[in-house]
């Protein structure tokens, strides 16, 4: 007798880690509701490939200097028709899981924006998040084929088809920075990255350029984005925001890596 069909792979979910043994699983565990879980392994030497074993198969082990391509690589290994994308330091909620799969069925467009409750330590910081250093929100739900990473280090560009659809209501859960310095340590891993990218691309721009840069993207993440509502963590992250383009032309002008 044969066997029946296997069933169509509607939704899968996507992860990209390296060295995430100790957040891996909480962060699996969440996504039980996808018909696949795509675990890519960038470079690991601890336990995360173990980790993910025990809730997937579908593992792709590899080096990527970059994160676009690494992204990228986690997207062509998807099945699904729609890709959901995720980090290993965020967790779906129920009520998201619900509407992830719902919207899946109802929705006539190609991709979707989802909402994130960012947090630092135990705190919430919803508002003030953006300019290159953490996200209100971001597209992780799409048609497979719409949405393609540029080759950048940190923050890549994207490039879309299709048609975006209307924001998810509920919202993802991010543990961002686990307290101020773990935030500063981000600050300064995402300028030197951001530093090789232009050193590669040949990018000249002036340092009064970037100074103007750290004060619209200062105004932006605390007063157009009402970081000030957050007090004192609203203003290290309108700093840090600010800070992030004139670091990142600094390293790339005055240092060699």
């Amino acid at each position: 007798m044969k066997k029946p069909p296997a069933s169509p792979i509607k939704l899968s979910a996507v992860i990209s880690v390296h060295n995430e043994q100790a957040q891996l699983a909480e962060c699996l565990r969440t996504l039980s509701f996808a018909d696949e879980i795509v675990v890519l392994l960038d470079k690991c030497t601890d336990g995360s490939g173990d980790v993910a074993a025990q809730f997937t198969d579908r593992l792709i082990s590899g080096a990527w200097a970059k994160e676009g391509d690494r992204r990228n690589a986690g997207i062509d290994a998807c099945r699904g028709e729609w890709i959901f994308e995720i980090d290993a330091d965020e967790r779906v909620p129920e009520e998201l899981a619900r509407e992830i799969r719902w919207t899946i069925e109802q929705t006539a467009c190609d991709w979707h924006e989802i909402l994130v409750d960012n947090y630092v330590g135990t705190r919430l910081v919803r508002w003030g998040w953006g300019a290159s250093f953490g996200k209100a929100a971001y597209p992780g739900l799409f048609r497979k084929g719409v949405k393609v990473w540029g080759d950048q280090r940190v923050h890549p560009s994207l490039q879309w088809t299709g048609t975006k659809g209307p924001m998810l209501k509920n919202r993802l859960i991010h543990y961002v920075d686990r307290n101020i310095s773990d935030m500063i340590r981000r600050l300064d891993n995402y300028s030197t990255a951001r530093a090789r990218d232009l050193r590669e691309q040949g990018v000249r721009d002036s340092t009064a350029n970037n100074i103007r840069r750290l004060v619209s993207r200062f105004f932006k993440c605390y007063v157009a984005r009402k970081g000030y509502r957050e007090g004192g963590y609203g203003l290290i992250v309108a700093i840090c925001a600010g800070l992030y383009p004139l670091l990142s032309h600094l390293k790339a002008t005055l240092e060699d890596e």
